[in-house]
């Protein structure tokens, strides 16, 4: 059988070719024995799942085998967001979690999520540890019927929303929220975000609007899940339609979000984690450690200057961020894919907290959101941009290319000098007061990306196609 290897957040494989009913157990399996060695089995685990293809039979596939490793599943009874699935670990106090879930990967493609007793995601050792414990037949697999393993109490279903809600209510002031006056579109992907604000923020003086609402493992209108474009495009056009003030997006397990303005515009994810962390400073006035991987924004390393605050820099996956977030007990952590942890929540991405804060932000400033972008920028000194090409790459490629980068030592790129080269998870290149670029294999797909973030919008696709040149791409 293959093998089943984990990358930036677990293991992703396409249906039926890689990412069978087996090989889910097998993997299962795997995670048992590492809750077995650390003394977390006892503990039980929580099973969640999203709204693709299959999911729930997935997920029922992986609570067999944990039943029959003698492990107690609370497995919830429906699709439900991660930032659930993750909090509901801590509620329960369990062991870990299992999703269910390919995020915002193709309507091909399924995943296998594990998470700490924090409800975070498992560093990279940990990982390793989980692919090692992997049997390699099915031999190695204990099963329990379901059924059987419902009526012996090894299973349980479970509604974990009632625990969250009452948690982010102490987070978020959701009763004024309710009473924001605001007309509201959200787009929820097809996903599990799908009814989440309409019952968080509803039955007050908002019009809410939500689209793409049903569940349909096919994504139509996107390519796929993920909370940018051209992905969000039919929900900017249907703001700027129905004149809403803002547009709140979720990506298909809703641990991401994206933001449209109120003229349809998209505010991209780093200016996204720029806004939240200017928010829980300014706004809120907390304090405490600003936690960004190597390819979101520098605007968090000014904002961390002016506020005196700390800023750490990982590697890209929250199987980095989220070991650091706890280690230094972070304010706010994140990446550039639009996925946001904040401090009393748990160390994980939370889309549907990420949204309303934004919608505060707006309340406690009265701004629009693109009043709240301009503000920042004014707060900054300058504006940024930024943007990103991502190329499928065969990985039997890489080394090859690899090599190729290894080598590259460039003075310029698209015109702007390079004043250094990081290499800490891919190559990033410094352009001094211009900004960055940034070329990486992607650890969830047979892709490689192509960041940059500049001070001029001219220089975004000349520098940008100076980095596919240099990775061989051009």
């Amino acid at each position: 059988m293959n093998r089943i290897k984990f990358g930036t957040d677990g293991w992703r494989a396409r249906i039926a070719e890689d990412y069978t009913f087996d090989n889910v157990r097998r993997a299962t399996q795997g995670f048992a024995g590492y809750l077995k060695t650390h003394g977390l089995a006892d503990k039980g685990i929580v099973i969640g799942y999203d709204r693709r293809y299959q999911s729930e039979y997935f997920a029922q596939a992986a609570a067999e085998v944990m039943a029959g490793n003698g492990i107690h599943v609370w497995l919830t009874d429906g699709n439900r967001p991660t930032p659930v699935i993750s909090y509901a670990v801590v509620e329960r106090e369990s062991g870990g979690a299992v999703n269910i879930t390919a995020s915002h990967n193709p309507p091909t493609d399924n995943g296998f999520k594990v998470r700490d007793p924090h409800g975070g995601a498992i560093a990279p050792e940990g990982l390793r540890e989980i692919e090692q414990n992997i049997p390699e037949t099915m031999d190695g697999v204990r099963r329990r019927d379901f059924a059987a393993a419902q009526d012996q109490g090894l299973i349980t279903l479970f509604d974990p929303d009632p625990a969250y809600i009452a948690h982010i209510s102490t987070l978020i002031d959701l009763d004024k929220l309710r009473n924001a006056g605001l007309k509201i579109l959200v787009e929820p992907m097809w996903g599990n975000a799908a009814g989440w604000f309409p019952r968080l923020l509803g039955g007050g003086t908002n019009e809410i609007i939500e689209i793409h609402a049903a569940r349909n493992p096919l994504f139509p209108e996107m390519q796929r899940p993920e909370p940018i474009r051209p992905n969000i495009d039919v929900a900017l056009e249907k703001t700027r339609e129905v004149g809403a003030h803002v547009c709140l997006i979720n990506d298909g397990d809703a641990d991401r979000m994206g933001i449209g303005d109120e003229y349809g515009g998209y505010i991209d994810q780093l200016r996204a984690y720029a806004l939240l962390a200017y928010y829980l400073l300014e706004v809120r006035g907390e304090r405490g450690p600003i936690v960004k991987t190597i390819s979101t924004t520098t605007m968090l390393n000014q904002l961390g200057a002016m506020y005196n605050v700390p800023v750490y820099e990982t590697g890209v996956g929250f199987k980095y961020i989220a070991p650091k977030f706890l280690e230094v007990d972070g304010l706010i952590g994140g990446e550039e894919s639009g996925g946001y942890a904040f401090r009393g929540n748990v160390p994980e991405r939370d889309g549907i907290l990420g949204n309303l804060y934004f919608l505060d932000f707006m309340l406690q400033t009265g701004k629009t959101p693109a009043q709240l972008v301009e503000m920042l920028f004014e707060t900054l000194g300058q504006a940024y941009y930024y943007d990103r090409i991502d190329t499928r790459f065969p990985s039997e490629k890489r080394p090859e290319a690899k090599a190729r980068l290894d080598a590259a030592q460039p003075e310029t790129l698209g015109g702007a000098p390079v004043t250094g080269i990081v290499t800490l998870d891919g190559y990033k290149y410094e352009l001094g007061d211009t900004g960055w670029l940034l070329i990486r294999f992607s650890g969830t797909e047979p892709i490689i990306r192509v960041y940059c973030e500049v001070n001029d919008p001219a220089l975004i696709q000349p520098v940008l196609h100076a980095g596919l040149e240099l990775a061989g791409l051009a």
